[in-house]
């Protein structure tokens, strides 16, 4: 006997207008999809300041990291010897807004008797591109390169833990660079503090020519006129024992000298924001200006790297 539906039910109906609804709403879903694309692509870097949370500053360009300054406003103060322990105080350069959050930072030694002034160029600059840069004199002119790195490691303590503006610094985010003696210091801290972001040795001296150990990225910047730390017993063999398998580079500058590092200069700062920027920073937007390697050139002699960098 053949059933016959109540004429109040409307089952079918029911199910016609729930595989509508279903499929409208799938559609809103896509075009949702679609629309959050489109945004992305519009907005430069939008999907990857999504994915990198500490990018710092505008997309990055030749010009950008060139100038003088970048993007940041910055503000000083500056640091007494009476007042911390470990080293001898110093200038702490800082971008002034709070709007982007926390910064890298990195801690900056002069050579052998030499005092802080000899690097002071590096602070606004470094610090106008989205850093908090320490410059530091060390405890005496005279001190050398593993004192110097101890130094490094206490002014970056110093500066995390102590000084006025450690709420503006990312303690897991830090770099070391140095001068001379201190760019011996520089691969000295490395070392002794593998969870170090980047290290940057300017004409270094040490009388330690051999660095296995070290697992921070590493650019060693060496000068072809150099007479007091030559690279060929200094800034090359320092690179040729940093591991194979670690991020690092040389840049050899060209018609300079040991004291090239004491003067504001483009090149040294171009690849040294390219390199805090890329290890510190995570920022692969910076990968660009170091791979694949940069040229020889009116300011390089060579430098030599691995590419694709990897951390």
């Amino acid at each position: 006997m053949q059933q016959h539906l109540p004429s109040g039910d409307d089952s079918p109906r029911r199910h016609r207008m729930s595989r509508s609804r279903s499929r409208a709403v799938k559609g809103a879903l896509a075009a949702a999809a679609a629309t959050a694309g489109l945004l992305t692509a519009l907005i430069p870097g939008g999907a990857q300041a999504a994915a990198n949370p500490y990018e710092r500053g505008p997309a990055p360009s030749n010009s950008s990291i060139e100038a003088l300054r970048g993007s940041y406003s910055t503000s000083q103060t500056s640091v007494s010897s009476l007042s911390v322990r470990g080293f001898g105080g110093g200038t702490i350069y800082y971008p002034t807004s709070t709007a982007d959050g926390t910064f890298g930072a990195v801690v900056i030694s002069p050579g052998f008797t030499a005092y802080e002034s000899s690097i002071a160029w590096l602070g606004p600059r470094l610090a106008s591109q989205g850093f908090v840069v320490f410059t530091i004199d060390t405890n005496t002119t005279l001190d050398q390169p593993a004192s110097r790195g101890d130094q490094l490691l206490a002014a970056l303590d110093y500066l995390t833990e102590d000084s006025s503006v450690r709420s503006r610094v990312d303690a897991s985010r830090l770099g070391v660079m140095g001068h001379s003696m201190g760019g011996g210091g520089t691969l000295e801290a490395a070392k002794d503090r593998p969870s170090l972001q980047a290290a940057i040795p300017l004409t270094g001296w040490n009388t330690d020519k051999t660095w296995p150990e070290v697992q921070t990225p590493t650019l060693v910047i060496g000068a072809d006129g150099d007479t007091v730390a030559p690279v060929a017993t200094h800034s090359s063999p320092f690179y040729n024992s940093l591991p194979s398998s670690l991020d690092k580079a040389y840049l050899e500058l060209r018609g300079a000298t040991h004291f090239t590092p004491n003067t504001s200069n483009t090149t040294i700062a171009k690849y040294s924001i390219s390199w805090l920027k890329r290890f510190i920073d995570n920022d692969t937007r910076y990968e660009q200006f170091l791979c694949p390697l940069p040229s020889t050139s009116l300011t390089i002699a060579e430098y030599r790297g691995n590419c694709p960098h990897t951390s």
